[in-house]
């Protein structure tokens, strides 16, 4: 009758045992290191955004694409900061020496792949105008403007 019990307790040992290893193993992240946007800005002129975490080259790429413009960015052109609302990856698209500058603002929200290789994001981009002026009485008042995208797209884990 122990040698029952033995037996029966060892093999609820090793279940027990090999639940951790299998729910760890369903636990781990698999994140996107490739997206693709699509919105509309406040004028109706269709906006793509694709940024890359990595490349070939091992650096990030970043493309912004409104109406005939197309800007590509690559490496330190391109800013990333994580925050609690997910990671905003910003670039310059306009500057100007007298004015101030124009920043583009992805905000990538926090997104857990799971088995898939690709999952359908919606996001924001933000388009801040940074005012500036040679003239230090102009420096006054509000100095950054914001509008905002709606984006949609997706998320794609690929290799490089």
């Amino acid at each position: 009758m122990q040698t029952r019990n033995l037996i029966a307790s060892f093999g609820l040992g090793i279940t027990l045992a090999a639940i951790p290893v299998l729910q760890s193993h369903a636990l781990e992240e698999k994140i996107p290191n490739l997206y693709n946007f699509t919105g509309y800005n406040f004028k109706g002129d269709k906006v793509n955004v694709n940024y890359s975490t990595s490349s070939i080259t091992g650096k990030p790429l970043f493309s912004y694409q409104e109406q005939k413009q197309t800007l590509n960015f690559t490496g330190d052109q391109i800013r990333t900061v994580d925050t609690e609302i997910g990671t905003l990856v910003t670039v310059t698209i306009k500057k100007t020496v007298d004015t101030g500058n124009t920043t583009f603002t992805l905000l990538i929200p926090r997104v857990n792949l799971g088995y898939s290789n690709e999952v359908k994001i919606e996001t924001k981009g933000i388009t801040t105008t940074n005012r500036f002026s040679v003239i230090p009485q102009f420096n006054q008042g509000q100095k950054q403007t914001y509008t905002t995208i709606h984006l949609k797209g997706t998320g794609q884990a690929v290799a490089f």
